[in-house]
């Protein structure tokens, strides 16, 4: 379960302050697949890195039961100078993981060749993101924060991921962003809503898909 309390987030962008969150108390229930949504700028991203930990409210809350993943593809985590085989080991000793099973893993999955041994700094944006996701499915979480992930790389790592994520989602939760419609309805029974700071979860992903799509339209 994901628990908001009077959750309210305000920065400043280009000298102008902009509102993420406005009071947000919503509960996401353990085990759902959540489809996030709401138009590019409504802030989707930091709300996930909100939950993730990463990034503070302004105001309130976010509580956690059970484990959370970082925002799956986010590459904040790797440190440059380290290969993406020493990163895996570096995060699998965070998580107590065993490190070579992970490893394993990883380099499987990740597909990323003799770059695997390369310094992270190296990596193109997609290769990083693919060592992201990679690691993220790696290690079993209970939630999982998904943002755009499976957009990245060719046809065929696409519905790797998108198999891979059905697997985990089996027996976990996810909250997922993603703009293609057809991605959300195959990962998501539930949906929640972001406009203008507020925050609605909808039971059922197509009146939440119809919601946000009347929203576009306004």
């Amino acid at each position: 379960m994901v628990r908001f309390e009077n959750v309210s987030k305000t920065y400043v962008l280009n000298g102008r302050q902009k509102t993420v969150a406005r009071d947000v108390n919503l509960d996401i229930p353990s085990g759902a697949c959540v489809g996030l949504l709401g138009r590019n700028g409504a802030g989707k991203s930091t709300l996930m890195r909100m939950i993730a930990g990463t990034l503070a409210p302004s105001e309130g809350h976010i509580y956690h039961k059970g484990t959370v993943s970082w925002p799956v593809g986010f590459a904040g985590s790797f440190h440059p100078e380290l290969s993406g085989a020493q990163n895996v080991r570096f995060l699998a000793r965070v998580y107590g993981c065993d490190t070579e099973d992970l490893v394993d893993f990883v380099g499987d999955f990740a597909d990323l060749g003799g770059h695997f041994q390369l310094p992270f700094r190296t990596y193109s944006s997609g290769m990083r993101s693919r060592l992201a996701f990679g690691v993220s499915m790696g290690i079993h979480f209970d939630t999982y924060l998904i943002d755009e992930v499976t957009s990245v790389g060719d046809a065929s790592f696409q519905a790797r991921s998108r198999d891979l994520l059905k697997q985990r989602t089996q027996n976990a939760g996810a909250i997922v962003v993603s703009h293609a419609m057809g991605m959300i309805r195959q990962l998501c029974t539930s949906g929640a809503v972001l406009e203008n700071g507020k925050l609605t979860y909808f039971d059922d992903i197509e009146t939440a898909i119809a919601v946000h799509e009347q929203n576009l339209a306004q």
